[in-house]
């Protein structure tokens, strides 16, 4: 069925290929209706513009299936793909899609990602991973740009936007997604209306080649938030500096993350980062998280002349740091609900450990002794359990323990690395990052997943797929209403 359905939309391009003259296509081979359109589309090149004029009916792009007008060249590899976009009218549905995109095939349910431009202004990454499969969004800050650039980089695809007169920046955040060779790169427009007719005029188009390095030399970072019940993400702030491990303020207004040693605080919308007083903590790593009241934070600072990481407790506005923990190196992971103990991981002797401490600090208390590395121990909202990773199985798997340290049991077992768990405030969910089995320990730059399984055992369920790693989930990072998610993930930076 799918070879005919192919074969019909080529002939539907072909036709209209010939109906606006194939010299009328630009650097585009072919144009037709792709899916259930009721109102047919059309495309044409004006030369002496250098403009594309696309018009496209259709219901949506969306789900499972896609109805839009497509203008399209077959090609391979890698590729920049750019272009001035502005729609023809204003009264149309503000879902309405102007679109750069990648397809691997022309059929409806195809796997694709674009970039896409609404007629609201809201500009997206979108993607369907799979033929069929549903589609998700990563949504960008910036509102109605002017020019819009969509990329592929090995299995990346990410998008840049510039207001008009201005120069491209990466919009943030990128998925993984791959396409066999050949595949469709072009243009689309998509009413959102099965009984109306959209133009959008496509300037300036440009079709790149290029060739991706395969060492990364340096990233950039995207915090961004996800929603767990859509898998879309929501880009919140990029940034060339390198940036870890958000963590989301407890009346759900502010990001805690650190950068370059220190801790900066970052408005969920409509702001830009405040470098916080840590005093002298000033060599804060990804270990860092609020208080349940709200009130305090904690982070791992190695300051310290023997350069070894400690727990230090402060206000929450910042200032003057009070060190917890004597002996390092010492990671923070989770604070008790009833706002009493710090739960962390430590090396002694040689062994990477659970601990607990007060919070007024004083004698610690080690809750595991297996051999091997045990990390990233986190609270489950009533106190009762501590979740955390270890190795000792293995490969590295989610384990959960009674609070004092009883009553040890494995959560995960299947062929990844995973690591750091971290419960949902209602107790509902376990987010947790995932790591091919042949990647040792949790290092930067790697394909990882976030991934999500209930808090009562069942399915495990992919959250994203991502370039990251270290310093993408490493702390507690839920929104207070158990919706969503705050992570990091980075991006090569290509010359």
């Amino acid at each position: 069925m799918k070879k005919f359905r192919w074969l019909a939309v080529i002939v539907l391009s072909m036709n209209a290929s010939l109906l606006f003259g194939a010299e009328n296509l630009g650097i585009f081979s072919g144009h037709g209706d792709l899916g259930n359109v009721l109102k047919p589309g059309s495309a044409g090149f004006d030369a002496v513009k250098g403009e594309y004029l696309v018009a496209g009916g259709g219901e949506n792009m969306w789900f499972t299936n896609d109805a839009f007008h497509f203008v399209w060249a077959k090609t391979f590899g890698d590729f920049i793909f750019t272009a001035d976009v502005r729609w023809i009218g204003t009264n149309g549905n503000t879902h309405r899609k102007a679109c750069l995109i990648v397809r691997q095939t022309p059929g409806p349910d195809s796997a694709y990602a674009d970039a896409a431009l609404h007629g609201s202004g809201l500009t997206s990454l979108q993607y369907r991973e799979t033929a069929g499969s549903t589609t998700h969004e990563i949504q960008s800050n910036v509102s109605a740009p002017g020019r819009v650039r969509l990329e592929k980089r090995g299995d990346y695809v990410s998008m840049s936007v510039a207001q008009a007169g201005e120069e491209l920046q990466p919009a943030g955040g990128s998925f993984r997604i791959h396409f066999e060779e050949p595949f469709y790169v072009g243009l689309g427009v998509c009413a959102h209306d099965n009984n109306a007719v959209e133009q959008a005029v496509f300037s300036n188009v440009s079709l790149t080649p290029v060739v991706t390095p395969t060492n990364v030399i340096r990233t950039a970072g995207t915090l961004e938030v996800i929603n767990i019940a859509s898998t879309d993400r929501r880009v919140i702030y990029r940034t060339t500096n390198h940036i870890e491990a958000p963590n989301w303020s407890r009346d759900g207004m502010n990001f805690l993350y650190n950068s370059a040693g220190r801790i900066c605080q970052l408005p969920v919308t409509n702001g830009t980062p405040q470098l916080l007083d840590t005093g002298t903590a000033i060599k804060c790593n990804n270990d860092h998280g609020i208080s349940p009241d709200g009130t305090q934070f904690v982070v791992s600072d190695q300051t310290g002349a023997d350069n070894k990481s400690r727990i230090q407790l402060l206000p929450l506005a910042g200032g003057t740091p009070l060190l917890i923990t004597t002996n390092a190196p010492s990671y923070w992971h989770g604070w008790s609900p009833d706002g009493k103990t710090l739960a962390y991981c430590a090396e002694r002797g040689g062994e990477f450990d659970i601990y607990t401490i007060p919070v007024t600090g004083g004698e610690e208390t080690r809750l595991t002794t297996s051999k091997g590395l045990d990390d990233g121990p986190d609270y489950s909202p009533d106190g009762k359990y501590i979740y955390f990773n270890s190795e000792r199985s293995g490969l590295m798997q989610i384990w959960r323990m009674k609070s004092d340290g009883s009553e040890q049991e494995q959560v995960t077992v299947d062929d990844f690395n995973n690591w750091f768990a971290h419960p949902s405030p209602d107790g509902k969910w376990i987010v947790f990052i995932s790591f091919p089995k042949e990647v040792v320990g949790h290092p930067a730059n790697k394909d990882v997943q976030l991934r999500l399984m209930p808090a009562a055992g069942g399915k495990i369920q992919t959250l994203a797929k991502l370039f990251g790693g270290q310093g993408t989930i490493n702390v507690p990072s839920w929104s207070p209403d158990s919706k969503n998610v705050a992570f990091v993930s980075y991006q090569p930076v290509y010359p």
